[in-house]
This record gives C-alpha cells, structure tokens and sequence, in this order.
C-alpha cells in the first residue's frame, strides 16, 4: 500500500464520503488511489473555488467533512475565498494538497511555492506529511481538526504518495463528531441577568437557529421583554411556517446602533458579538455598548441546548409559530424588481427546501417574504467573499438529495464561479438558480450612495455597471449545460418557476431586472 492509499482509505474510515476535486500533476497518485479504492465519491469542479465552496455546502448540511483535492499552492489559492466562508461558518472540511516530491522542492520549479502561508489563514490545521510514516498520523490529526468544525489543510508530495507504507499501529482517525456541550453555571448566569434587566437583547448564531432554538428565544423574549435576533450571516437558519423565526439583525451600523444602544444585556446564544462589517469614520467597531455582553453559549457550544435550558431554567413553554397561510403570490401583472421577485420565490417555494442566498441588495426581500412560506433551511454568505452562491448550492444538493435547492443568486457574484452549472449539470443536481440581473453590483452602488460619492461619475458607474457588454445568463448556463430561461414579468417568473421546481436536475432563471 503506498502513501496515497492510505491517506484515502484513511479518509473514507474516518467519514468522508466524497472529494471535490480539480486535480493536477501532483495528485495522479491520489486519483489512482480514489479509483482504486471506490469508497469516495469524486466530483469534479472546473474551478478550485467550485470545489470548496461545494466542500462548504457538504458540510453545513450534514454535519460532516467532504474532501477537496486541489493542484498545489496556485489550485489552493484559487479556492481560497470559499475557504474563508468556510471558516468563518465553521464548516468541517479536509483540503489534500498535492505538493512536489520533496528532492524537486530545492530547484524552484514553477510551480512551487509557499503553501503554508496560503493555507494558514484560512485552515484551522494545517499538516505537511514530510515522509511515509507521517502519512496517517497527519491525517488522523486533521480529522480531528476537522470534526471540531474547521478547515483541516493537509499537503503531501508526490514522492510521499507514491512511497511504500510500512504496516504497524497508527493513531486511528476520528470517525465522528464530539458531542459539544454548554455550559450550566453560564445558563443560570444569564437567567438572572436577563430577569433583571428588561429591553435584553438575545443574539442566536447558527446552532441556535433551528426551530426549537427559535421557538424558545421568541417565548424568553415575550417573558422578560427581551429582543431576540439572529446573527447577520447564519451558516444555516431553520426558517418558514411552524417556527417563531427570530429577524436578523441589521447589516448596516448605524441601524444595529440603534437597536444595541439602550440594551442593558446583550445575551449571545452560539453567536459572536456584533461588529460593524466595515469599519466607518465616526461609528464605533463594536455595536454592543461596552459591559453588556454576556455568552451563555459560544459558537462551539451546543447552542440549541443552552437556549432550551435557559427557557427551562425561566419556566418558560415554548410554543411553535403558526402554520398559517402561505405567502400572498404578488400581482402577476406587477412588475418584476427584487421585492417581487422575492415574493414569488417565498410563494412557491417548496417543502423542506434548501435556500442559497447571495445577492446584498436582494436577499434582505427574501427574509420578509418567507417568514410564513413552507419549512425551509437557509444558508448564507458567512464571510463576505462573492462567489459562493452557486458552489454552496451544488454541495448542498449532493449532501441532501432529496431535498430540492433553490439559489437566489445575484449576477455579479454568479459571474465569480459560474462554473458550478457544468457540475450541477454532470451530477444531475436538483438546483434551481434565480439570477438576479440587474446588470450591476448593486451593493456596492448603496455604498457608494453611503459614502456620498456620486454612482454616475465616470470611474464610478464603469467600476459598477455590468451591462457594456451585458452578460447573457441563458446562454451561459446553456453552455454548461443548464437548462434556462428568461423571465421578465411576474407572471413568467412564476410559471417559469413552477415548472423548474416540478422538474429534476438544474435549472436557471435569469429575472431580468434592467
């Protein structure tokens, strides 16, 4: 058994169950040991920013890591920026890093370089398997990392893939998550902090957005007169009829200024403090203001658990939202702009479905809009970086098969990794993209607008406008063989829809906005 056999058979042991891959000369070995062996799903990205996005999605759905197997230090920085999503979701995943052999590091071949800093600041582990021996224990080390909800980078040579591995005791690589648990005196803590301080605010990351997390926060709330919010970007948020779905705080400063500025308490439920997203002249960096923050469950912490024990601990029931009518279908005559188009999304939006946001200026539509649509999962744009959209999704749909996806995807940010339609297309996924196109990035424009610079200037409008030459979403995703349409009215938006969602494998709608 050679070195690249038994990283993967390592792998496949441990929990993962598929690798996006783009690989390279480096990591012909490692192809061969995925054929060879056949316990891993392969899935090939035409871009590496496909394959860890995809990784991303996996893993936020299930729970558990997916591999990426990426072509040296260049392949690893071109997935870089969904690695920094990924982190910031604490998302599980195993990079396989293919690296020269290491007698041909010293001549400086071109494409050598420093992987280490690349992977850093994005990987909670990083590993560099030097000879065959190391090749398990490093990877029992970065499951380990990986299990714990983080990027887990791992770089091996192609000598050291190659290289006979002797037989003997090895660390066993963990199979499986470690229960994360919370804290009791911090529960109890929060529980007479909050009974004496009315207008608290409860701030819920992603653990605590499921339906009980929510359903509990909203009757705290009502019991001590507290708010509750949702963090801005959730790595995923249980959301839809039946459940009390908390409103996310703002993204804007001054707004979240606003809501902070008389809070007494601001509770933390497996979120982090609120910060400013940018840091803006004259507004502090920090909302909360200072002494009221108090965690009673961090983002590793069993959050649901701890909001549910802290509702115990007030003798509060918690009761399930209403399962009332569905969202109001927009005028079909109306016309088609973000609000509408949301609308119509919300409207018929399927069972149990899986939403991938991205699109600023969009998305916040959509969470008004769904509040009392069908049972539904969102994921968000975690870190900030354009492009993960469309690869999120395509994970997604191969971690949940029988659940349909529905990306609500802005043009600019789609343009980012585009290439995420050629994988949906290949693996027959169930996603169904409404594109946006408003022929601009349109969030940089309300910036613009913020910092009172004016968006028709010359530099301004160019750095913006994406309609000289306009992009053609149809034909594009019909070149990676999507199928697609155009909608420009409410009314095609909605039959075009309904057909997609009745229908399998991917579809794209481009809603003409311009």
């Amino acid at each position: 058994m050679n070195g690249a056999t038994a990283l993967v058979s390592a792998a496949s042991d441990s929990g993962i169950d598929v690798c996006f891959a783009n690989p390279g000369t480096t990591e012909l070995a490692l192809v061969d040991a995925l054929d060879k062996t056949r316990s891993i799903r392969c899935v090939l990205g035409l871009f590496e920013g496909v394959c860890t996005g995809a990784a991303d999605g996996y893993g936020r759905m299930l729970g558990r890591p997916a591999a990426t197997l990426l072509h040296l230090g260049p392949g690893f920085a071109n997935g870089i920026a969904n690695l920094h999503n990924a982190r910031r979701a604490r998302t599980p995943i195993l990079n396989l890093v293919g690296d020269h052999a290491t007698w041909h590091l010293p001549f400086d071949a071109p494409l050598t370089s420093d992987i280490r800093s690349l992977a850093t600041p994005v990987s909670g582990y990083y590993g560099y398997v030097g000879e065959p021996a190391a090749c398990l224990p490093r990877l029992s080390e970065a499951m380990r990392a990986a299990w714990t909800g983080c990027v887990s980078t791992l770089v091996i040579p192609t000598d050291v893939q190659e290289s006979a591995v002797a037989p003997g005791l090895h660390p066993p690589a963990p199979s499986k998550k470690i229960n994360p648990s919370f804290s009791g005196e911090s529960v109890e803590a929060a529980a007479r902090a909050i009974t004496s301080r009315a207008g608290s605010i409860i701030l819920l990351g992603a653990g605590a957005l499921t339906a009980p997390g929510q359903n509990a926060a909203q009757a705290i709330a009502a019991a001590t007169g507290a708010r509750v919010f949702a963090e801005t970007f959730p790595s995923r948020w249980d959301r839809g009829a039946s459940i009390q779905t908390v409103p996310r705080f703002p993204y804007f400063p001054e707004q979240g200024l606003a809501i902070l500025k008389e809070a007494p308490l601001v509770l933390l439920a497996g979120a982090k403090a609120p910060v400013a997203y940018f840091g803006t002249a004259g507004l502090p960096s920090e909302l909360a203001p200072a002494g009221t923050i108090l965690s009673f469950a961090t983002p590793l912490d069993d959050a649901e658990a701890a909001i549910l024990a802290l509702a115990k601990a007030l003798g509060v029931v918690a009761t399930p939202g209403r399962a009332a009518d569905l969202p109001l279908m927009p005028s079909l005559s109306g016309r088609l702009d973000p609000q509408t188009m949301a609308q119509t999304v919300a409207a018929l939006l399927p069972d149990d479905a899986i939403v991938v946001v991205e699109g600023a200026t969009t998305t916040p539509f959509f969470f008004g809009a769904s509040l009392l649509s069908r049972p539904h999962t969102v994921l968000t744009n975690t870190g900030g970086a354009i492009g993960q959209g469309m690869p999120v999704a395509t994970g997604a749909a191969l971690a949940c098969p029988d659940r349909p996806v529905v990306n609500l995807q802005a043009d600019g940010s789609g343009a980012y990794t585009l290439q995420s339609l050629w994988t949906q297309a290949r693996e027959g996924l169930n996603v169904v993209t409404v594109l946006c196109a408003n022929r601009a990035y349109g969030i940089l424009r309300v910036e613009f607008d913020r910092a009172r610079i004016d968006t028709t200037s010359a530099v301004a409008d160019r750095m913006t406008s994406l309609d000289n030459p306009p992009l053609d979403w149809v034909h594009l995703a019909r070149g990676f063989g999507v199928p697609a349409a155009r909608a420009n009215t409410v009314s095609e938006l909605a039959e075009i829809l309904a057909r997609a969602l009745a229908g399998k494998g991917p579809f794209l709608i481009e809603a003409a906005m311009w």
